[in-house]
């Protein structure tokens, strides 16, 4: 069968979400490729269910696929091992937890190489759409810093009481996943509804997402767009030691 893929011009608008290839296409999800990427692009993409994901040497590519894999910040699963990390490391005076020191920063440590990975999607282009939506108050990062020095991160996208997951790193033993622990804490604080977490993978759904059909995720999506964000993004051990007493 032959699967047509629309072509966007720069500033072109989307196609519906639903019109993305199916799950037996050579590339399921996918919804259309071209188009500029920067902060009002992906402004309108996240808006719309759909996320950029492409190599170095592609045009841009837009995904909306169906399932979607989504994380309600109460189903975080805590295993045994990361709550023992996470009362250590929230106890450890050489660490801090912050929300946008560097947001920059973190996303240039998520598009540094790493070991069995080939290549980053995150270009400069990519690096500076995001940093503009930084600016505008719709992408924000939690931090691990030692000192002068950045150990852990993620960064995420978020429209309304919806935050959409992009990438992490660490460099100390389940950095990440206090990172995702905090922001998980910080969404039932504030009111986030949900996570998008994009793709299925067996570690999401270790630690407690679960796929949604991407119609579900659409009406999800067009409610919590609809709400109040939080007013501020602010987080230190002790909010964090709050907010997460369930799974310390």
């Amino acid at each position: 069968m032959n699967w047509t893929l629309p072509r966007l011009r720069p500033g072109e608008p989307f196609p519906p979400a639903h019109q993305a290839l199916p799950a037996d296409a050579p590339y399921p999800g996918l919804l259309a490729a071209g188009g500029r990427v920067d902060a009002p692009t992906l402004r309108a993409a996240y808006s719309g269910g759909i996320f950029p994901w492409f190599g170095e040497d592609e045009p841009p590519l837009w995904w909306s696929p169906d399932p979607r894999m989504v994380l309600l910040p109460q189903e975080l699963r805590v295993r045994r091992s990361l709550r023992q990390a996470a009362r250590r490391m929230s106890r450890d005076p050489s660490l801090e937890l912050r929300v946008d020191s560097d947001f920059v920063a973190v996303m240039r440590a998520c598009a540094a190489p790493r070991a069995g990975v080939a290549g980053t999607w995150i270009g400069p282009d990519i690096l500076q759409a995001y940093a503009q939506l930084h600016a505008q108050g719709l992408a924000h990062s939690f931090e691990l810093w030692r000192g002068a020095e950045l150990v852990a991160g993620l960064y995420l996208v978020a429209l309304g009481a919806a935050a959409f997951g992009e990438s992490m790193f660490t460099r100390v033993d389940d950095g990440s996943k206090l990172l995702l622990m905090a922001l998980c804490g910080f969404a039932l604080a504030r009111g986030l509804r949900f996570i998008d977490c994009q793709q299925q993978t067996a570690h999401l759904a270790s630690l407690g997402a679960r796929p949604w059909p991407r119609a579900r995720f659409l009406r999800e999506l067009e409610l919590a767009r609809g709400l109040q964000g939080p007013p501020a993004w602010q987080y230190d051990w002790t909010q964090f030691r709050q907010h997460c007493a369930a799974w310390l």
